[in-house]
């Protein structure tokens, strides 16, 4: 799914405005009548006291279209007008002058020196205070407002984004905002859903399709894109009948030291797993016996030293190298990675040990072949690019970590990210049973084992985090949380590869109208 900026979303107003031969205030009306079919489908006439509060802009403009449609349908509703500015746009006194139209209860207007309206922690709240429409920090008696409604304990439902958020930048201050309870997003999900510094201000959100020229939608690139089941099936790479194990690559997973063996078998068993035809791990000598013993499928090269690896040498031609695992970072393994990287043309997979060695010495960096992919969690990333200001400030340095050197960062999290230049991936699967120790080990041997298979570092990267994530949720259905482990997302990964082809049950969704019948009217 495409996620497209406020820009882009404006754009696309105008746009399908001007190709389906309708006016600004019909397109609202349209996006407003979803919401209210949203919220009455799920409410079906209950008569909980909904509090809409409206800015005076487009957002408030929508605000009052839901209003409207909830009276005309004979809902609780009382509504508000946030007076923050003496400025109304077009569309927002179009709405207001038909909802005086529709009740003889006009909106009441709510200003620096008004009371707040009491809200029960049973009512709705609606908030259509500022939207994306926000371009200065708000009023003190706004802001004071928003605490209201935090206070309150009302479930809140925000109009495309909650009230002081914005898609590109992280508040100064948490009181500032909106903490709604559900989003309804117009046309895609914001950035914002997705990051750890600004995700909180929403627990659930929505995508509502409010009609933009599919065309624009199509044709328009994005630089960021969410991805699901539907994103990933066109990467899938069928099988042929009569292919063997020489027709999907040879798997290197280089890594592991004494008492982190682990990582080197749970990297080489998700290789394996992943697909790969063969996969060898290169080990140092204490990690011969537990290779041997817990993956018969896997063949084993050890170092001349016992406990860490010190001299990367191999004789077998392998199609990627997954580098790093549980590699530690003494001197003399540091030596070894330098030497391997002057003499390397495998394409890498690297993670761990190997990135804070990378990040110790980053004359290396200019020794990865182009589109290595690196998978850094978060204190490897800080000490790759340095510290960041915010999650939008991360993003920035990564983008220009990808651009200048040239590779594919995958920014292990709650929404794991891919990036690649300008590019941003977000992932939509996976969940906490994740925060386990060995997980991205895994990760690293399942992108390891699609690139073996042919897969472009780029696609194996995309894929194998959606498969990584898929793999977990499936396993913790049965688990929970905290029991998760590593080698259960191994066990599960066939079921995600299987998943891809299932399809879900159909739903029982009753259709609704924004016109009410006779018996609903109140007015």
């Amino acid at each position: 799914m495409k996620i497209f900026s406020d820009k882009q979303i404006y754009e696309g107003d105008k746009l399908t405005a001007q190709r389906q031969n309708i006016s600004s205030t019909e397109l609202m009306e349209r996006a407003g009548t979803q919401i209210f079919n949203w919220l009455h489908m799920r409410m079906q006439g209950a008569q909980v006291p909904i509090q809409v509060f409206c800015g005076i802009g487009n957002n408030g403009g929508n605000g009052l279209v839901v209003a409207r449609h909830l009276i005309n349908h004979g809902y609780n509703v009382h509504t508000y007008v946030v007076n923050f500015s003496d400025k109304r746009t077009k569309d927002f006194l179009i709405n207001y002058d038909r909802i005086k139209q529709t009740s003889k209860k006009w909106p009441t207007l709510i200003g620096p020196k008004d009371d707040f309206p009491e809200i029960g922690p049973d009512d709705i709240i609606i908030d259509a205070v500022f939207g994306i429409g926000l371009n200065r920090p708000a009023d003190d008696w706004v802001v004071n407002l928003f605490q209201h409604f935090k206070t309150s304990k009302a479930y809140t439902l925000a109009i495309d984004l909650p009230s002081g958020m914005k898609t590109d930048s992280v508040p100064a201050d948490e009181k500032d905002m909106v903490w709604a309870s559900y989003t309804l997003s117009f046309q895609s999900p914001k950035l914002a859903f997705f990051l750890p510094e600004t995700a909180k201000y929403t627990e659930q959100w929505e995508v509502l399709d409010i009609g933009i020229d599919r065309d624009y939608l199509i044709n328009t690139p994005t630089e960021v894109e969410l991805i699901g089941k539907q994103e990933v099936l066109p990467i899938y790479k069928t099988r042929d009948q009569f292919s063997h194990k020489g027709s999907f690559g040879h798997a290197l997973i280089i890594g592991g030291s004494y008492g982190k063996i682990g990582a080197a078998i749970l990297a080489s068993h998700s290789a394996m797993s992943a697909g790969a035809g063969l996969v060898t791990a290169f080990v140092p000598k204490c990690g011969y016996i537990p290779m041997q013993s817990s993956l018969p499928e896997i063949m084993v090269i050890t170092d001349e030293n016992e406990e860490y690896i010190s001299n990367i040498q191999f004789k077998i031609k392998p199609t990627v190298i997954g580098l790093g695992v549980g590699l530690g970072t003494e001197k003399e393994t540091s030596e070894a990675l330098k030497v391997f990287l002057t003499n390397n043309k495998t394409p890498l997979v690297i993670d761990a040990d190997a990135i804070n060695i990378l990040s110790k010495n980053t004359d290396l960096l200019a020794l990865l072949p182009e589109n290595t992919v690196l998978t850094p969690h978060p204190k490897e990333l800080e000490r790759l690019i340095g510290k960041w200001k915010n999650d939008f400030d991360k993003l920035k340095k990564v983008k220009a970590f990808s651009k200048k050197h040239k590779v594919i960062m995958v920014i292990k999290g709650a929404y794991t990210l891919t990036i690649l230049e300008d590019k941003i991936y977000i992932n939509s699967t996976g969940n906490p049973g994740l925060a386990t120790g060995g997980t991205g080990d895994v990760l690293t041997g399942i992108i390891t084992g699609l690139i073996a298979q042919g897969y472009q570092p780029l696609e194996a990267s995309i894929f194998g985090v959606y498969l990584h994530g898929k793999s977990a949720d499936i396993a913790v259905q049965s688990l929970g949380y905290e029991a998760m482990i590593a080698s259960h997302v191994i066990e599960t990964l066939g079921d995600a590869y299987i998943d891809l082809f299932t399809k879900p049950e159909p739903l029982q969704v009753e259709e609704t109208e924004a016109e009410p019948k006779e018996s609903q009217k109140k007015i």
